[in-house]
């Protein structure tokens, strides 16, 4: 086992935790000028623009099947949904607050995986999603009170971003670039119109010419969103996924800090207690997925 590249596979997951939750504080402030629908677009704008010239200068295989077509379609979708409806979420509620109700998302993707995979979902790790499931319910709560049913929206990211993954395992034998410009093309394909058809009629698509600093912010969204998301890659390529993946609650650290330092935002005691349990929950599926590992490479 190469130590050197286990140890830049954790360097790489640590700078995807602390990158990730600057795109969406970027995308926060720029909530307050802009409609969801249009930070979007900025973001797949901009990403598709630093990922599509990788990939073509890479000559890195394009041949995707119609049916592999119609997955990044399926992709792009569940992209778009999942940034739109953490964008809403964050413009009113605090980072930290949204992205704990969203790391529920290993637990619906591993029930997704059960239902539509037929993959083997033992006692244990139901039990543990139930827990990390009540621990959401708990940030939601006041959250709901504080600020509507608007909370609720970060459980609809958890959705979608699960079902994204759930996708994105079926297009594995395609390059991570080639997937990520033909999903921004796709997601772009989608929104732009909207841009047009929405335009003075109000709405999350009803777009607002950037000004100043703004232009910066909706630049820096698609920047973040990609740079994030090649470490995430490269750190999966450089060790093992047990490896890093308890480092992913990182991401909590870095957004409180950002939440606190730039917005003034800090979790409540609900919120903490809430945390701790999708956290603890978290882990222990990490665990069992580290074990059900072991004993099938011992059976082998």
């Amino acid at each position: 086992m190469n130590t050197d590249r286990i140890i830049l596979g954790i360097l790489c997951m640590l700078a995807f935790t602390a990158t990730a939750p600057l795109m969406d504080a970027c995308a926060k402030i720029a909530s307050e000028f802009h409609p969801t629908g249009q930070i979007a677009v900025a973001r797949y704008v901009v990403q598709g623009a630093i990922v599509l010239p990788i990939a073509l200068s890479l000559g890195l295989s394009w041949r995707i099947s119609r049916r592999d077509w119609g997955l990044l379609a399926l992709r792009a979708i569940f992209t778009l949904g999942s940034t739109i409806t953490f964008v809403w979420a964050v413009s009113v509620m605090p980072l930290a607050d949204a992205l704990a109700i969203v790391f529920i998302e290993p637990f619906i993707l591993m029930f997704m995986g059960w239902v539509f995979l037929g993959e083997q979902v033992g006692p244990r790790r139901i039990i543990a999603s139930a827990v990390g499931f009540l621990g959401a319910m708990i940030v939601v709560q006041p959250g709901i009170l504080a600020f509507g049913y608007v909370a609720l929206l970060p459980l609809a990211t958890g959705f979608l971003f699960a079902a994204y993954m759930l996708v994105t395992r079926q297009l594995r034998t395609h390059p991570p670039l080639v997937l990520q410009s033909a999903t921004s093309g796709l997601a772009l394909l989608f929104t732009i119109p909207l841009l047009f058809i929405f335009e003075g009629q109000g709405g999350m698509f009803d777009a607002v010419m950037p000004s100043g600093r703004m232009w910066i912010y909706l630049a820096a969204i698609g920047v973040m969103a990609t740079v994030s998301h090649l470490f995430l890659t490269f750190s999966l390529r450089f060790a093992p996924s047990a490896t890093i993946a308890p480092l992913s609650y990182a991401e909590m650290a870095f957004a409180t800090a950002i939440g606190f330092f730039v917005f003034g935002d800090f979790p409540s005691p609900a919120t903490w207690v809430g945390v701790t349990l999708i956290v603890g929950s978290g882990l222990y599926l990490v665990h069992r997925e580290h074990v059900l590992s072991q004993h099938a490479k011992s059976a082998a």
